[in-house]
């Protein structure tokens, strides 16, 4: 008898526990992409642009931190095809990042399903094609992660949102593109500037006296922007998840592969008002325009465009230093890391990445401490799980600039799990870098012009940088960042710049340690594509 109270009572709370863990589970959302060509028109000429479900820009993900995402990509392009989620940490889980390096890709007329959470983040990012030059032409969207309802802001709650994708934009197909980058030529100015996929048309309407949330990306391949609103003023919120201290700036930078989300008060005249973008540090300067509508208006937007910064680079890298870490801000979890503060850490490894044009074997190329970037046919992560030799090496790349020719190679830098690393980014060039690392946010802590040397260190914020995923290098220029390497797997640093991480301007980042632990890491999903030498291991 006391031993089937005992059952009962047993069972019970195990019922009771297994209701608590079922209520307790993350929400899943669930997508299936079918990505096409299609011909769209945004400049008014017929061209060939990459679908999904038909849509260009593609989908809007609206979630929320923690969610399950799963997304069924099905390939009907003559190519094979790859998504990666810019800004999305894919917390030890790598295999879900979405470039060659981790991923074999999906081949034409056949489907991957991505399956990854938006772990402890918030903020405004995007998506995008990671092969060849498919970007160029489509596939990309905006992906916003909301906070959770127990989580307070530090601002007062929007009356609503709107989402903007700013990009440059050729009128020429990603083939076309991806032919004269092949043949040795650089790509020449876009065409246009798009915000939406539109050039003039876009529209967001909002009430008078209302405040609302605009999330702004730069999803172009090649050049920064300006963005702006005719006589409305911009209040900095957010940059790629962090918090902000909350400034004021009539217009703000957006460099490629970066995203911001600003705060705009509609208190003016009930009438239509220009939303401008113009490209920085281009000649020609290119401009788009979008109209913010106040509801009642019937006034279209007039008068002249609000003007943008001067083309010199030291206003921008004044702003860039300006904004700082909202120290006091709430993030995606009730206590993010306690009393977390990156500069009292001590910094274990120092890499410092020089990027360059070359000419390798007669053609251009791009290369990193005189290495050349070349995706081997084995994914680097596959390689590394499955102890495949001869993919890559650690030793290919140094961890500062070298002397002599660049050449071609497979880019690897070793670290271990949990390091706490500084990267300095030294251009030497006379173009604008935008650099981006996967996996992670880095804390911008320097910029500088001029050769970056160890005396430079003491000029850094180590008290409210901004922990971002991309970071802009200024023309013969260094900007510097420290990262803490706290999840493991294989992650990308790249070129944010589409045609300089196609021919060359990219590699890796190991982070590792000897232990095989669910706790660190997952397992390669059951689902895994398999290619190159893998496909024998």
């Amino acid at each position: 008898m006391r031993q089937a109270i005992f059952l009962h009572f047993f069972l019970g709370t195990l019922a009771c526990l297994s209701a608590f863990w079922v209520n307790a589970e993350d929400p899943y959302r669930y997508y299936t992409w079918t990505i096409t060509y299609g011909t769209i028109s945004p400049l008014g000429v017929p061209q060939q642009g990459i679908l999904i479900n038909g849509q260009f820009p593609g989908p809007i993900l609206d979630t929320v931190t923690n969610d399950n995402i799963i997304v069924n990509v099905i390939n009907k392009l003559d190519e094979p095809f790859l998504i990666t989620w810019n800004g999305i940490k894919q917390r030890k889980t790598s295999w879900q990042d979405g470039v060659l390096g981790t991923n074999c890709p999906v081949p034409p007329n056949s489907n991957w399903t991505y399956r990854f959470q938006t772990k402890d983040q918030i903020g405004t990012y995007t998506y995008f094609p990671s092969t060849k030059l498919h970007r160029a032409v489509g596939g990309f969207g905006g992906f916003n992660i909301a906070q959770r309802s127990i989580i307070s802001i530090p601002y007062p709650q929007p009356d609503g949102e709107f989402t903007l994708l700013v990009g440059d934009w050729y009128k020429t197909s990603h083939k076309v593109l991806q032919q004269r980058l092949d043949s040795g030529s650089l790509l020449p100015l876009p065409d246009a500037l798009l915000i939406n996929g539109l050039p003039h048309l876009s529209t967001f309407t909002g009430e008078p006296g209302k405040t609302y949330k605009f999330r702004v990306s730069n999803v172009g391949i090649a050049t920064s922007i300006n963005f702006r609103i005719q006589g409305h003023v911009l209040k900095l919120i957010e940059v790629e998840g962090a918090h902000t201290l909350q400034e004021i700036y009539e217009s703000i930078d957006v460099h490629v592969g970066q995203s911001i989300a600003v705060l705009v008060t509609l208190n003016e005249s009930t009438k239509d008002y220009f939303i401008v973008a113009s490209t920085r540090f281009t000649k020609p300067i290119l401009n788009t325009t979008a109209t913010l509508r106040y509801a009642g208006s019937n006034t279209g937007a007039s008068g002249p465009l609000p003007i943008g910064p001067t083309y010199q680079i030291h206003w921008s890298m004044k702003q860039a230093r300006t904004i700082r870490l909202n120290l006091t801000a709430n993030a995606a979890r009730p206590n993010p890391q306690g009393s977390f503060h990156y500069g009292t850490i001590q910094i274990v490894k120092r890499v410092v990445l020089a990027n360059s044009q070359a000419k390798i074997n007669g053609t251009l190329r791009y290369a990193v401490n005189s290495i050349s970037y070349v995706d081997p046919a084995t994914p680097l992560k596959l390689a590394d799980w499955f102890n495949i030799p001869g993919v890559f090496d650690l030793n290919t790349i140094k961890e500062k600039p070298t002397l002599g020719p660049a050449i071609l190679g497979t880019s690897v830098i070793g670290t271990t799990l949990h390091d706490f690393v500084e990267i300095v980014f030294q251009n030497n060039e006379t173009t604008i870098q935008s650099w981006h690392l996967d996996g992670y946010s880095f804390y911008v802590v320097g910029y500088g012009s001029g050769q970056w040397s160890a005396n430079m260190t003491r000029r850094y914020n180590l008290v409210d940088g901004i922990p971002r995923h991309t970071v802009q290098v200024y023309p013969l220029s260094w900007s510097a960042v420290l990262v803490s390497l706290d999840n493991k797997g294989m992650w990308n640093l790249r070129s944010a710049i589409w045609s300089r991480r196609y021919l060359g301007q990219q590699l890796y980042v190991r982070v590792w340690n000897n232990e095989k632990s669910l706790f660190t890491e997952t397992d390669v999903p059951p689902n895994a594509l398999y290619c190159g030498k893998a496909k024998h291991s």
